[in-house]
């Protein structure tokens, strides 16, 4: 089952040449997850060939305006292409008024329901679930409520080996195996052994989005040991007295929060425009640790099971 990312925008305020504002979307076994939708985020869906009518859910990180500028219009084009399935919004409280005051002087009025969700962005709690996932809020130190996102894909059932199953089960049978559990006679025998007939499940996937924060070091307990984490990464450490006073964070802090949360790649994003070559801040967040990558513009990146 396909776990993947794709980088959507990676800009921090200021849009910069090639570099849109944040917006990433997430695919878990067919199912899209939108993650943030900057200023121009429908344009780059198209440009991606991903259709927007699949997106299942969508989770804004703060109303800083790169982070949902471009919700309003991409919510116009789902009503506009008739679109009639439900869409879950998770936000900080705020974001439907925002976009209430929109619809009411647009007089628009979505042909399919849109059920918003407030989060607590001071907490780190459990907010969706569905068959593929579990999604908890991840608390941001930004300047106004913020909070990032973990994604964790849940348990997998055994594997059943076919060569090695007995004739004749049934689907309930089947179905315990998989389950972990040995078949029974009626006089309380062994029949199937299940560790001879399946073996190990396939690995649950996690993914950590943190969005706009100032260093957060208590992050690290939180994030611990996930397959990939995003952190933003706006300044290099030179201007981290910048990067505190407008609560971001340094590409070094970033990749000192993957070293201590012990995670297994780490994506840097959210540029300021004032750098053109990225490379320098790819360089810092090495020298906390190795397996850093830029959240370039178009980046897919592919979790195995």
């Amino acid at each position: 089952m396909e776990f993947e990312l794709k980088i959507l925008g990676s800009a921090s305020a200021t849009p910069f040449l090639d570099r849109h504002h944040t917006a990433q979307v997430l695919t878990v076994g067919g199912t899209q997850y939108l993650i943030d939708c900057g200023e121009g985020t429908q344009r780059r869906l198209m440009e991606h060939k991903i259709r927007h009518q699949r997106i299942h859910t969508i989770f804004i990180s703060h109303l800083h305006g790169d982070h949902f500028f471009g919700l309003f219009g991409l919510l116009g084009t789902m009503h506009l292409n008739g679109r009639t399935e439900p869409l879950r919004l998770f936000g900080p409280p705020g974001l439907d008024e925002v976009l209430t005051t929109q619809f009411r002087h647009s007089y628009t009025h979505l042909c399919f329901e849109l059920e918003f969700t407030p989060v607590d962005t001071t907490q780190h709690l459990q907010i969706f679930e569905d068959k593929n996932l579990t999604v908890h809020t991840l608390p941001m130190r930004h300047r106004i409520p913020c909070c990032g996102y973990l994604f964790r894909e849940k348990p997998k059932r055994r594997r059943l080996l076919a060569e090695r199953l007995p004739n004749g089960l049934t689907p309930a049978q089947l179905t315990a195996l998989t389950s972990g559990d040995d078949l029974l006679d009626d006089y309380g025998h062994t029949q199937v052994r299940n560790s001879e007939v399946t073996a190990e499940p396939k690995r649950a996937r996690s993914y950590a989005f943190c969005s706009d924060t100032l260093y957060t070091e208590n992050l690290a307990d939180l994030v611990h040991g996930v397959d990939l984490l995003y952190h933003e990464a706006t300044f290099l450490d030179d201007m981290r007295e910048r990067a505190a006073a407008t609560h971001h964070s340094t590409a070094r802090q970033a990749g000192l929060l993957a070293r201590r949360a012990r995670v297994h790649r780490l994506l840097i994003g959210h540029f300021s425009s004032r750098y053109r070559d990225l490379q320098p801040l790819l360089a810092e967040a090495k020298t906390q640790f190795e397996w850093t990558e830029l959240a370039v513009e178009g980046l897919s990146v592919s979790l195995a099971e």
